[in-house]
């Protein structure tokens, strides 16, 4: 059977439904090769101004790719570093930490059991059963698989990233074959609207994480919290996964709070400071440095954090940001797709001042002009 435009309408749906269907099942199944690969591209899209400053200087193209990969290492090692010290200032205090969330546990279980009449014995058995029902997976074989595969992330991005700027021009020649001589311009257009999108992506976003992370330790240490640098740090790199991260970096926050803190109202304080921080990043950064090249709408961007999380893991949450993007300049290009980059875009949010613009625009085309009165002479 060939499917064409002249096809039924359910009969093209399911066609492409099922083309999505197998490249996700494509995705899972290859994710330990797609993963870092895919990861690569973004560094590599990001280096490749730095590479290209070098060469222009006449440094050799291994000379200038090894340069600005250490410069990276240096870059992602520092704040790694950095995190780790933290972390282990954190690690000593686990003890401390877990006693008193006992008692707040407690407390709770106190309170379930005077306004629900739920007994304490009922709790704990749920509680118990939970704990069983948790322990018939294998979690230790899940953590030795995933310290492998982040080892592994490790070693595989230099190189790929360093393969994929070395044969750069390959890989365009590459993409130029494969389609047809007429669709050039347009292969020419979603490689360089992909490039765009991606180093103005990665760059804003480096720059969002820095302002957020001072702004929220900043705040966090006005308030006397402690562990206020590494919990700043972490809400800025959680604050990659849309939605979400803030959300969990908040709520981890509040939790350490309530056991390091003797004061009720600073887990007030904590919640106002970094949403109220949060807020103003979605509102004012995030449209000037990031969203103005993205032009996702919020409800794709979470579909797409949730689907990638599923597929993927935690790797996912990072990269389904730009693949989604990435997908909308496609689907903006390829005919037959264009109303599917009109339902991953938004070009609602951010266009209500330009309306204003135009109504106001308007109306001064709109408004008669004055008729000049002639001048009053005077008479004697």
């Amino acid at each position: 059977m060939q499917i064409s435009n002249r096809s039924p309408l359910y009969v093209q749906f399911g066609f492409k439904f099922l083309v999505v269907f197998f490249i996700c099942y494509f995705i899972y199944i290859a994710q330990e090769i797609l993963v870092p690969l895919a990861f690569a591209v973004l560094l590599a899209v990001l280096l490749l101004p730095l590479v290209n400053f070098l060469e222009n200087r006449n440094i050799p193209r291994v000379l200038a790719i090894a340069i600005s990969l250490f410069l990276a290492v240096v870059f992602i090692g520092s704040i790694i570093y950095f995190l780790s010290t933290q972390i282990a200032n954190f690690v000593d205090d686990i003890p401390s930490i877990k006693r008193h969330l006992n008692d707040h546990w407690l407390t709770l279980q106190k309170w379930i059991r005077e306004k629900m009449h739920i007994s304490l014995r009922e709790q704990n058995e749920y509680l118990n059963n939970t704990a069983e029902k948790i322990k018939d997976r294998d979690y230790i074989s899940d953590t030795f698989f995933s310290i492998t595969e982040a080892i592994m992330l490790v070693i595989l991005l230099p190189i790929y990233t360093f393969l994929i700027l070395y044969y750069r021009d390959l890989i365009r020649r590459f993409l130029y074959a494969v389609f047809r001589k007429e669709h050039s311009d347009r292969v020419a257009l979603v490689i360089k609207q992909s490039k765009l999108m991606i180093n103005s992506y990665m760059t804003g976003l480096l720059i969002e994480m820095a302002i957020v992370a001072v702004c929220n330790s900043a705040g966090l240490v006005m308030l006397g919290i402690k562990y206020a640098l590494f919990f700043g740090v972490l809400a800025a790199v959680l604050n990659i996964i849309p939605y979400i991260g803030m959300f969990t970096a908040t709520l981890f926050t509040v939790l350490v709070t309530m056991t390091t803190s003797t004061h009720t109202s600073d887990i007030f304080w904590v919640i106002v400071v970094m949403y109220g921080i949060h807020i103003l990043d979605v509102n004012i950064l995030m449209p000037k440095i990031i969203a103005s090249r993205l032009r996702i709408n919020a409800l794709i961007s979470i579909l797409g954090v949730i689907a990638g999380g599923a597929l993927t893991g935690v790797s996912g949450l990072f990269l389904s940001v730009p693949a989604v993007a990435m997908t909308k300049i496609i689907c903006d290009q390829v005919e037959g797709l264009q109303a599917w980059g009109i339902l991953l875009g938004d070009d609602i949010t951010g266009s209500k001042r330009v309306r204003l613009y135009e109504r106001i625009k308007v109306l001064k085309l709109k408004r008669p002009e004055k008729i000049a009165r002639p001048p009053v002479s005077d008479q004697a």
